[in-house]
């Protein structure tokens, strides 16, 4: 375009598979390394993910960090129950996690989980979403002998039905670039428990909306899980904390964030 003496100002946003998978494969590097420099302004959602993009990357000029945002009225409405009851026909608490099942998902950490939850606590776990550890989960859940306390939905168009009948949401990665999936959990009013990496301590405010943990400490996660499911006040503070804190991604705060680049870049 600039040959054709059409210039026109190049915005790049950062969002994590980018940088953390393709990023590191040498085919991709010097692409990815090129357009970041080339472009007139580059965002990321989080400053854990401009600090590794800064550490892949010998990119030259500045990074704003400009979180994922989400519109809360999505998640303004009642929960079917209906299909609460289909996963917990007995009133059980549900614990859900939505994701691509991928390795860097640790699911079986949330099998883990639940299954030290299920030993003291009456519980089902709502697994939502499709990819290569959905069948090593399912066979986790059997060896913890909870299989029959596990809902394995697959892939659906869209994820907030599950979250508002939940109660708990596990999100355990190795790492997440932000945690989408954590802040639409928050939305529904549902406290998570999380790893303490990337961008989730970002999202999540320990011990107020839900608590984080080392990656892989399972025992800790447990806890914090029985410590919610124990204690219905807390939980209900918890979940009161959650929908606060997700106003604080409301699409009306971050937009502007990128109108004012926008804005700043054009005559």
């Amino acid at each position: 375009l600039a040959k054709e003496g059409i210039c026109l100002p190049i915005v790049t946003t950062l969002h994590g598979t980018d940088i953390t998978l393709l990023g590191k494969d040498p085919a991709f590097e010097p692409v990815i390394t090129h357009a970041i420099n080339e472009s007139d302004a580059v965002t990321a959602v989080s400053h854990s993910l401009r600090h590794d993009t800064r550490e892949l990357f010998g990119v030259e000029g500045d990074i704003e960090v400009i979180h994922n945002f989400i519109c809360p009225s999505h998640f303004e409405r009642q929960a079917d129950e209906q299909f609460r009851r289909s996963v917990a026909p007995n009133g059980e608490p549900i614990i859900a996690h939505i994701s691509n099942f991928r390795p860097v998902k640790r699911v079986e950490d949330v099998v883990d989980v639940f299954a030290g939850v299920r030993s003291k606590h009456p519980a089902k776990l709502l697994l939502v979403g499709d990819g290569p550890e959905r069948i090593r989960a399912e066979k986790r859940a059997s060896e913890k002998k909870v299989r029959t306390d596990v809902v394995s939905i697959g892939k659906i168009k869209n994820p907030i039905e599950p979250l508002l009948v939940s109660d708990l949401f596990l999100l355990p990665s190795e790492t997440e670039s932000f945690g989408l999936a954590a802040l639409e959990s928050l939305a529904a009013g549902v406290p998570v428990i999380a790893g303490d990496t990337g961008g989730l301590p970002e999202v999540i405010e320990h011990g107020i909306c839900g608590y984080l943990a080392p990656v892989g400490d399972i025992k800790s996660m447990t806890q914090f899980a029985q410590t919610l499911l124990d204690s219905p006040n807390k939980h209900a503070t918890f979940k009161t904390a959650a929908q606060a804190r997700a106003q604080e991604f409301h699409v009306m705060k971050i937009l502007p964030q990128y109108e004012a680049i926008y804005h700043r870049l054009t005559p």
